[in-house]
């Protein structure tokens, strides 16, 4: 019996991953990863190679970040606070080429997000902060790293950012690429 239930997004490659919390008057446990259960669930071989955590402010906007040598799949968690998570499809071979799937990722709901490669990926910070979590495919390949413009609107994603909020962004994020001059896969 699999302590992990995987529930495609309408981009069928993107999954959310929802363990089984076991709970009771002195908390909560769950196996955040499982190499044979996330296998036998999702059908996905990969070996991940690296961990990052990024920890960010409210209204905080990362993204949309990929490589483009050195692709990364990425298994995505959130263990403090909330996130708006995104991928947009660049696989131009794709059905859903230039789609984007957005999952709320938060420390009580306990989801994560399956992202292969051929995505491009950010978050919005929904909670007064939020720590983030992810397992790579490959390691962080600066040479090869591009950023979309998180407010491309040809792509069009939807951002949960309240009326009269500015995004807080880095400057690699305020630079993003618009979806014409993007390199896909």
């Amino acid at each position: 019996m699999s302590n992990l239930q995987v529930k495609p997004t309408h981009i069928p490659d993107v999954l959310v991953l929802e363990p089984k919390v076991f709970g009771d008057e002195r908390g909560w446990f769950y196996e955040s990863f499982n190499a044979a259960q996330f296998l036998a669930a999702t059908g996905i071989q990969t070996d991940f190679v690296q961990d990052n955590q990024s920890f960010s402010k409210k209204n905080t906007l990362r993204g949309l970040h990929y490589q483009v040598e050195k692709t990364q799949g990425k298994l995505v968690r959130v263990t403090a606070g909330a996130v708006f998570d995104v991928a947009v499809d660049l696989r131009q071979a794709s059905k859903y080429y230039g789609q984007w799937v957005g999952v709320e990722l938060s420390a009580q709901n306990h989801r994560q997000m399956w992202i292969p490669a051929g995505f491009a990926h950010g978050f919005f910070v929904l909670s007064d902060t939020a720590e983030f979590l992810y397992k790579t495919s490959d390691y962080y390949f600066p040479q090869g790293e591009r950023c979309l413009a998180w407010n491309d609107p040809t792509v069009g994603v939807a951002w949960p950012i309240p009326a009269g909020v500015e995004p807080t962004l880095n400057a690699k994020d305020l630079t993003g690429l618009a979806w014409n001059q993007a390199p896909k896969f």
